[in-house]
């Protein structure tokens, strides 16, 4: 039986992950506390904290030296990944905790000052995501993982460091690799999937941007990334992806939403995965 390897939330969009054993499912987005925060270049108005009112977020694709901060948190409980207090930490800059919200202004002076430029750390009340919508938990295997890897000789480039090139917050096990394209259909359609006491619904393949092929230390381009992925992405695909949902090859991960009836519950490592039904989207 597939099941839940691991569980990974985001709190700061950009930054370092926070493994969970367990946590909850929102309607708002992937995992509780998942990307409530934000780098934002330019100042925040306050009276319209949106990311269109200010200069578009400071991410791995726009800002190469986002990978070389290092940041672990503390958050409100173990199930939540929401983070009361952030610690930041760059190459020439001091080692420093930012309690949040409360210090979130001073956290944005902190990543100005190593960047060189004006940033704040914006809140939302739901996820900042690049992509419209409310997106649930992306999904990958370790398999998945293991594969791609095999694709690199670069001996550092190992299943660990593609999981933190990928940023999925749900990694599975005991499936083979790309197990997680079963997850979508049609594009009228969903998937129905258990996974312990909640439900996800299957979505859609993800398409990638330029950040996998960047060490998450670093910064550094892998060379040759998109290239090699592409070609053994097609070399390896099995008989169950591809189709009318694959128009560009470079996509990687499964994403999905919350159900309304699985609002509020709890997912946890160790929990079963089991595939349900294919249901028509709801007009």
């Amino acid at each position: 039986m597939v099941h839940v390897a691991e569980l990974v939330a985001y709190p700061v969009k950009s930054l370092d992950g926070c493994e969970r054993e367990r946590i909850r499912l929102t309607g708002d987005g992937p995992l509780v506390g998942d990307r409530v925060y934000a780098p934002v270049e330019g100042a925040v108005d306050p009276a319209d904290a949106s990311v269109g009112a200010n200069g578009g977020y400071v991410n791995g694709k726009s800002e190469r030296q986002i990978h070389r901060i290092d940041a672990s948190y503390e958050t409100a409980s173990p199930a939540d990944a929401t983070p009361t207090a952030v610690t930041l930490d760059a190459p020439g800059m001091d080692t420093r905790t930012f309690e949040l919200p409360e210090q979130a202004d001073a956290a944005g002076d902190w990543l100005s000052a190593f960047l060189g430029y004006d940033v704040d750390l914006a809140r939302e009340d739901g996820p900042h995501q690049d992509r419209s919508g409310r997106f649930g938990p992306s999904v990958i295997s370790e398999a998945t993982l293991e594969e791609v890897a095999s694709w690199f000789e670069d001996p550092a480039v190992d299943a660990r460091e593609m999981r933190r090139r990928f940023r999925p917050n749900v990694v599975l096990a005991d499936c083979p690799a790309f197990w997680e394209d079963r997850l979508f259909a049609g594009h009228d359609e969903r998937v129905r999937v258990r996974v312990g006491d909640g439900e996800l619904t299957g979505v859609g393949p993800c398409a990638r941007c330029v950040v996998p092929s960047r060490d998450p230390e670093t910064g550094a381009e892998l060379p040759n990334f998109r290239e090699t992925f592409l070609k053994r992405r097609r070399e390896t695909m099995p008989e169950w992806s591809g189709g009318e949902r694959f128009d560009h090859n470079f996509q990687l991960m499964t994403t999905t939403a919350v159900p309304e009836s699985a609002w509020g519950t709890e997912v946890a490592v160790g929990d079963e995965v089991e595939i349900l039904e294919t249901v028509a989207v709801e007009a």
